[in-house]
Formats: C-alpha cells, structure tokens, sequence
C-alpha cells in the first residue's frame, strides 16, 4: 500500500450527479520482475457523493508507487480501492495508461458502481 493517505473535503453540490476527472500522466511504478521502471498515466473520473477527493493529498499517495514493485493490473485496482473508500463516490472509473514496452502497451480499466 501506498504511504500517504487520501484526504477528501464537502462536496460542495451534493444535490447533483456531476464529473470530476483527474490526469496523473507522470505515474510511475516499479516492475515487479525486473525492477525496471514503469511509466504510465492515472486517469481517474468520479461523480462524488458527500466528499471530494483532496488533490494534494492525492498527487502524495501516486507518488508513493514510485518505488514500488507492482503489476500494472495491481496498482490499477488498488487505486479504485483506495479511493472509494476514502470518498465513497456515486460511482469511479480508473484507468491505468502504461506506456510501451518490449513493444506493446496496455491499457487497465477498473471501475466501481455500487449499484
């Protein structure tokens, strides 16, 4: 698990199905196999309930899979995990770009809808 924690605040229009998205196109991990860096982008798109999540708390916990050894499939469902138990939201997609490698890219969609 990442270091920091996920903050949130009020939503502040919670009478309302709005999106937010965010983009963390500098998302680094560790290969598991060969300790070789991975670079990838976070894309993360909610409709929040009652919290928000808190952006600098958010960019600190990304940063904490920088020296981590993790499967691209792991860090991308962790991510979902961690977030929807911090903010709770309608629903969360995340997306997990990796850049290419060996000649290939792949592609991690995770997605949450609690109904």
């Amino acid at each position: 698990m990442a270091d920091s924690t996920v903050e949130t605040f009020p939503n502040p229009a919670p009478e309302r199905d709005y999106e937010i998205v965010i983009r963390c196109p500098e998302f680094t991990s560790v290969c598991p196999k060969t300790g070789l860096p991975d670079f990838g982008e976070i894309r993360i798109a909610y409709v929040p309930d009652g919290q928000c999540l808190e952006l600098k708390a958010l960019k600190h916990y990304l940063l904490g899979f920088r020296n981590r050894g993790v499967f691209y499939e792991r860090a991308t469902n962790e991510i979902l995990d961690t977030l929807v138990a911090a903010c709770r939201p309608r629903r969360m997609t995340v997306v997990g770009d990796f850049s290419v490698r060996g000649g290939m890219s792949t592609q991690v969609t995770a997605a949450y809808s609690p109904r």
